[in-house]
């Protein structure tokens, strides 16, 4: 059977809208393919480019095992950031998510464009601009999150917001495998992560990224963010709650509060 990827596009766009979850894709589509999911993806990246977004970086999620086994995944999966995104006063309204969940990662910067096959670490901290700490936000248009990999890579890689932080590091002379954040809700601590815990190396996970695209002759350009993946397992978000990610001196903190 042929996946309608229209259907599943409209499907998706529609839960977004509406904030009402859908069916599990691979529960209807049976036979969809990796190559499917990801075209899905496009389809609603280009429709929201012809509404006037823009793209303006890529996120990288599943990369820790902690979201793998939260998630019942077995290897990463990327999305696309859009102009409308990030948020930059700090604050999010509740009502626009479904079931956000919120967690902590190191953002890149890149200063100049990538491409793969083939790219190395080496390439990615080259091209990099500059890293910076930062929350996303993920949010699932399949209902209650009864997802499997092939759904979330549909679903844009369940991708909703983002914020950055403010200070801003170049990554030459930076350890990326041993930056250690460690996560807040409302104050209280509730978990922790290192930059070895996505794929040994955040770098490493925006060379996987970058080769990835390049099964869809799809690059990442200057100017992009790449929001590397989540350092520790990701935190359910209610009106009222605040996070905070605190990176020590090295990035410091950033701050998300949904209202």
């Amino acid at each position: 059977m042929v996946v309608n990827l229209i259907e599943w596009s409209n499907k998706l766009l529609e839960a977004e809208r509406t904030r009402i979850g859908i069916e599990p894709i691979t529960q209807s589509a049976k036979d969809i393919s990796l190559k499917d999911a990801y075209s899905i993806q496009l389809e609603i990246v280009n429709r929201k480019l012809l509404n006037g977004h823009k793209i303006t970086g890529k996120k990288i999620g599943l990369t820790s095992l902690a979201m793998q086994n939260l998630l019942n995944v077995d290897e990463p999966d990327y999305g696309h950031l859009l102009s409308n995104m990030e948020i930059t006063e700090g604050k999010t309204e509740r009502s626009s998510y479904l079931k956000p969940k919120v967690e902590g990662e190191i953002a890149f910067v890149l200063k100049s464009p990538l491409k793969g096959p083939n790219v190395t670490v080496k390439e990615v901290l080259e091209a990099t601009d500059y890293i910076v700490a930062s929350l996303e936000i993920v949010d699932s248009r399949i209902a209650n999150w009864q997802i499997k990999l092939l759904d979330t890579i549909a679903d844009n890689a369940s991708s909703a917001k983002y914020v950055l932080g403010q200070v801003k590091r170049e990554v030459f002379n930076v350890d990326l495998p041993a930056i250690e954040m460690q996560l807040y809700k409302n104050g209280a601590f509730m978990n922790e992560g290192k930059g070895e815990d996505v794929l040994g190396n955040p770098a490493s996970c925006v060379a996987w990224l970058v080769n990835r695209l390049a099964d869809f002759d799809i690059g990442v350009e200057a100017g992009e963010v790449i929001l590397s993946g989540a350092l520790s397992a990701a935190l359910d978000a209610e009106q009222g709650d605040k996070f905070t990610a605190d990176f020590g001196e090295l990035l410091g903190t950033v701050e998300l509060e949904f209202v």
